[in-house]
């Protein structure tokens, strides 16, 4: 018995000594045996190992063949990562994410985590090589950063595709939730070829703008919603009718109806960026389909007020028997004028062609939002169902609209003088633009009953000026009966004006 702790003594002490001796000896062997040699028996040594062991390992780079582009395999599992290590792993790194507010909780180096796939366990370990040259006295050593996926061999059919695509889809899904919006508009054609000069220029979308603070009838933006909704889910859908997916909205009313809103209220619904389109800074339409291409899914695709973008409005019903010589006429002036970057030679067919041609399947699921004061001005064929699905008229405020504005601005479902509102309403045309900056406080005493005063005498005041134009117009008409005729509309428009 008392032979134990010595022979335990001798065993140990032998064993650090070995060890000892090896550390010694390798280091030795890294740093005078050549960099080729050393690789060669790295190489082979791992093909024996591999030979006998029963996993399986997959390797996902940061970067592939553009060194100037981080792989999206990579960018996905590191997404998909981030959401399920942050709960087993026991190392972590933070940072801010490129489009995010948050802070990014991701795998450290070297650490090490488990994952489940239907009764299947796998291994991710984040890891990296640093290059074997030897770094300049400006530039830090270059890294090169990788995931490796291990598994056993009897799992390679399900890992290789059902998993691999599990991981994929739920990191970019993870990618896209925590992504900061961006409002973007297009940079005018000229500028592309300048340093760091995109087609698109952005900033940071954070308009407050959703459903239940518009004032709207909450029929109709049940409606609406439904409609962004179902089409968000449709992506089966879409693919099985043999459509690309993709969905026109044309909204149309008088200025103030809370168009530009509207398209802000879907954005923030369906969580998607905005790609403000201004059709005056686009050269033609190579350029047009050439900014169609650098948009992402997940957006919407805006022009406003498209009847004062371009002429695009109904001009080819006006032609008549010269339509043929004019449309070659006007393609001879645009060949010509081909090299002049200053005005826009964007056609009809063009924008036509970027709404619903084979250009538009590009990506998928996306937004066309047209908006205009006067949608009589348009031609039809910009329109029409299948390119504008879904007509939406955004028009005067009504009182149902009243009560949600009344609501959030000064926290009021019912007054006394809502009676005296709803009927002033029904009888006078007044936006939710001029209704909402009647009921803003001006002042810290102002208190909510001054704010509704505010607005039943603008509604009085707007009812009065309708009183009298239309007694001025009776007038009018009156005065050219009794002329002996009829007087014609400039006459009268005229004479209402003196």
């Amino acid at each position: 018995m008392e032979m134990v702790p010595s022979t335990m003594t001798e065993m140990w002490t032998t064993m650090g000594s070995t060890i000892a001796s090896f550390m010694f000896i390798w280091a030795i062997i890294r740093q005078y045996c050549p960099y080729e040699l050393r690789r060669y028996f790295e190489k082979y040594t791992h093909t024996i190992m591999t030979y006998f062991s029963p996993y399986i390992k997959i390797s996902i780079h940061e970067f592939t063949g553009d060194r100037l582009k981080r792989s999206e395999a990579y960018v996905a599992v590191e997404a998909y990562l981030s959401a399920n290590s942050s709960k087993t792993a026991k190392r972590l790194k933070a940072e801010m994410g490129k489009d995010s507010n948050n802070l990014v909780l991701s795998m450290d180096e070297y650490e090490k985590v488990t994952d489940e796939f239907r009764g299947a366990k796998v291994w991710w370990v984040a890891s990296k090589v640093v290059s074997a040259t030897r770094p300049m006295a400006y530039y830090p050593e270059q890294e090169k950063r990788y995931y490796r996926l291990t598994f056993h061999k009897r799992y390679r059919e399900m890992i290789t595709g059902a998993y691999l695509e599990h991981v994929v889809r739920e990191g970019k899904e993870i990618k896209v939730r925590n992504r900061q919006r961006k409002l973007y508009t297009n940079s005018p054609g000229y500028k592309w070829p300048s340093y760091k000069q995109t087609m698109w220029s952005h900033i940071v979308f954070e308009h407050p703008a959703t459903f239940g603070t518009m004032a709207l009838e909450p029929d109709k933006k049940k409606e609406i919603i439904e409609d962004l909704v179902t089409f968000s889910e449709s992506k089966e859908f879409y693919a099985t009718i043999g459509k690309a997916w993709k969905r026109g909205y044309l909204l149309y009313g008088p200025p103030g109806t809370g168009k530009s809103t509207m398209i802000a209220a879907m954005a923030n619904l369906l969580n998607y960026d905005v790609y403000d389109l201004e059709l005056t800074a686009v050269k033609d339409n190579t350029e047009l389909r050439k900014l169609l291409i650098e948009t992402t899914s997940k957006s919407i695709i805006v022009i406003e007020d498209i009847d004062c973008s371009l002429d695009l409005t109904g001009q080819r019903k006006k032609k008549g028997g010269k339509a043929m010589a004019d449309d070659e006429k006007e393609r001879k002036e645009v060949k010509e004028d081909s090299g002049n970057s200053g005005n826009s030679k964007v056609t009809l067919s063009g924008l036509l062609n970027f709404i619903d041609g084979l250009w538009s399947a590009c990506g998928g699921e996306r937004l066309i939002v047209f908006t205009t004061n006067y949608v009589e001005k348009l031609d039809p064929a910009l329109i029409r169902r299948g390119r504008m699905d879904k007509h939406i008229e955004l028009s005067y405020c009504g009182f149902e609209g009243f009560k949600v504005l009344a609501k959030n601005y000064l926290n009021l479902e019912t007054h006394p003088l809502f009676d005296a509102i709803d009927g002033l309403m029904k009888e006078v045309k007044i936006t939710p633009a001029d209704v909402a900056e009647n009921l803003m406080p001006k002042s810290p005493l102002d208190d909510a009953e001054k704010c509704l005063w505010s607005l039943i005498q603008a509604l009085e005041e707007a009812k009065e000026e309708a009183e009298a134009e239309a007694a001025t117009a009776k007038k009018v008409v009156e005065q050219g009966q009794d002329g002996g005729g009829v007087c014609s509309e400039n006459c009268m428009a005229e004479k209402a004006s003196e």
